[in-house]
């Protein structure tokens, strides 16, 4: 007599040493830059959700958004969580509001650790500016200048990146190396518990 998987579209969670690497935060805090090198390092696959979405899609969030909303912006970014989530070996870069659908937090914390990098505002605030062609991609979250939005949109997240995350990492005044290191500590620490 066979055995039947009450889940059968669901896979078994990843093994520890398999366990994604899931780096959360709000905009510019570093997650595509800081997953890229610990993807070399760990010699992972790396995948930037929102980069991956914009591939797929052929367009960009920002154009998406504009002609479909952030609700379908949201439904697509879910499809990308479940579909990256749920596979193992990998190192993650999510979008900034991933926390805010609490199914994207439960995949991505069955099969991965779950890193919030995080920056204060006004060092949010200067990588924007710094990072003109990329901001313009961004589309605004409130309606409002992006710059503008950041302490209110931070505010409201921060419970959310806080309650996704196994390990936070202050990404402010650290180079990409550092922040990367300090990742892959924190990592080690907590898959030795």
């Amino acid at each position: 007599m066979g055995t039947q998987n009450k889940d059968a579209g669901e896979l078994p969670p990843c093994l520890s040493s398999e366990r994604n690497l899931v780096l959360i935060g709000y905009r510019a805090t570093g997650k595509t830059e800081v997953g890229a090198l610990l993807a070399l390092k760990l010699e992972r696959p790396f995948v930037d959700l929102d980069e991956a979405l914009v591939a797929e899609m052929g367009y960009s969030i920002a154009d998406l958004v504009a002609e479909k909303g952030w609700p379908e912006f949201r439904r697509r970014e879910k499809e990308m969580v479940a579909r990256y989530g749920r596979s193992c070996g990998r190192v993650l870069a999510t979008g900034g509001g991933v926390v805010l659908d609490p199914e994207n937090v439960e995949i991505l914390r069955k099969n991965g650790v779950v890193v919030w990098l995080r920056a204060d505002p006004g060092t949010i605030r200067q990588r924007l500016s710094r990072d003109e062609p990329k901001e313009s991609q961004r589309p605004s979250l409130t309606g409002g200048g992006t710059l503008d939005e950041v302490e209110e949109v931070l505010q409201s997240r921060q419970p959310m990146y806080a309650a996704a995350a196994h390990v936070v990492i202050d990404t402010a005044g650290q180079s990409i190396e550092q922040v990367a290191e300090k990742v892959l500590t924190a990592v080690k620490e907590i898959s030795k518990n």
